[in-house]
């Protein structure tokens, strides 16, 4: 069995293209794996209006799931103090799910309908490409995701 899984990061993306791009997949689910989703700089993604915005304009359900996203410190690193590169993350966060066991503590089908959300706009340098890589591996290749 597979479960089809889509991706979507909200930066340098109008409302009208982000909720027209879940709702054009038929995503059920928005799983917001961002670790900050309070942020003012999120404009329509913030947290407070994203789950109104997701059922009102796709029909979809939010969730936000920390145990997806790096670190404080993870971040910090790659992105304010530039001492970390691509791989320095990727090696990081991919020691992290398996220390948290992501795997063990949700299901393939908890995934079914959903769609990954982030900041990043392109998934190859985003976490989200991370965690379904990680999942896809753990879980078999049961995993078929597609990037909006």
């Amino acid at each position: 069995m597979h479960i089809d899984v889509t991706t979507i990061g909200f930066t340098h993306s109008t409302a009208a293209d982000f909720f027209g791009r879940i709702r054009q997949a038929g995503v059920k689910k928005v799983i917001d794996i961002r670790l900050h989703n309070t942020s003012q700089l999120a404009g329509f993604a913030k947290a407070a209006d994203l789950p109104y915005f997701l059922k009102e304009l796709c029909g979809a359900d939010y969730v936000h799931q920390p145990l997806l996203a790096p670190t404080e410190d993870i971040l910090t690193s790659f992105r304010k103090k530039k001492d970390g590169d691509w791989n320095t993350l990727r090696h990081q966060f991919m020691d992290l799910m398996a220390e948290r066991q992501i795997e063990t503590r949700l299901t393939p089908s908890s995934f079914a309908g959903s769609c990954l959300l982030c900041s990043e706009a392109k998934p190859h340098h985003c976490h989200r490409q991370l965690v379904c890589d990680y999942l896809d591996g753990k879980w078999g290749g049961k995993l078929t995701v597609r990037h909006l």
